[in-house]
């Protein structure tokens, strides 16, 4: 296969010798405003998943957050926490994602890869070896919201070993003491959640989410991305300028099983018209 003028297997080459934020400020050309998106593996099956990154690719979506499941997954609210429950029932394995993940970013080079997950996953994987499969695969970073940091030595001198980049979350909770370090310790760029607690519930953007993403701003000179509540094409226009990346995560799978995969196709078609 072909795109833009030269093999797939040459293009993947190209983009993983640029490091995620490299890459992130590469694609601002494109889009100021790129969107990631989030897939459960596993959950409804893997066919689907691979139906849903085919449309995101469709659709111009710039990174895909693919998330291991895990019995506890304390940064998910109710809908994710069911289709985590659902894919274990279903007998979904760490190999299983992994070798799927193979397969997406071989497929889709130009599209950033990365993995979701628990830090109980990967300690039971093996660390080391878990972060190193990650890159040989063409995983990018790593979203661990438990791993804190100056508690997973381990893990971040892995990250570092194997060039994959760990991505670290922040809150408008966050004081700007704390912000200094994460930025710091992040790599490919600071994830924002938009407000305190769970992902799933909306989110009202407006004045708090000005000063936060301010602050962040003002300490930091990574990419930002802004989660947890993004539902409407109205979101994203209020986050044009103010952030890099802005992640749907939960209003997609309502989607999904509400309207199946041709009210996704629409739902991201909607949003693709806000993003420029």
């Amino acid at each position: 296969m072909m795109r833009n003028g030269k093999p797939l297997s040459i293009e993947k080459a190209d983009n993983l010798k640029l490091s995620l934020a490299d890459r992130v400020i590469r694609k601002r050309s494109e889009n100021p405003l790129q969107m990631m998106t989030h897939q459960i593996l596993g959950y409804p099956d893997f066919h689907t998943n691979y139906e849903m990154i085919r449309l995101f690719h469709e659709n111009g979506v710039e990174l895909v957050e693919l998330q291991l499941p895990f019995s506890e997954p304390i940064a998910d609210g109710p809908v994710f926490l069911q289709a985590n429950q659902a894919s274990l029932v279903n007998g979904t394995t760490t190999r299983q994602c992994m070798d799927f993940a193979r397969r997406v970013a071989s497929e889709f080079p130009d599209m950033i890869f990365l993995f979701m997950t628990y830090y109980n996953v990967i300690v039971q994987y093996g660390i080391d070896r878990f972060v190193q499969d990650c890159a040989d695969i063409g995983i990018e970073g790593l979203i661990v919201p438990d791993a804190y940091p100056e508690e997973s030595s381990p893990f971040m001198e892995a990250c570092s070993k194997y060039k994959v980049a760990p991505i670290l979350i922040a809150t408008p909770y966050t004081t700007d003491s704390r912000l200094v370090y994460l930025s710091e310790q992040t790599q490919g760029f600071i994830y924002c959640a938009a407000r305190k607690g769970v992902t799933g519930a909306k989110t009202s953007f407006g004045t708090e989410t000005d000063e936060f993403l301010n602050r962040v701003r003002k300490v930091s000179t990574k990419p930002i991305a802004v989660g947890f509540g993004i539902q409407s094409g109205e979101d994203l226009q209020f986050l044009q300028g103010k952030c890099d990346i802005a992640i749907i995560g939960t209003q997609l799978l309502k989607v999904l099983e509400r309207e199946g995969l041709g009210g996704v196709s629409q739902y991201l078609k909607s949003m693709s018209a806000f993003k420029g």
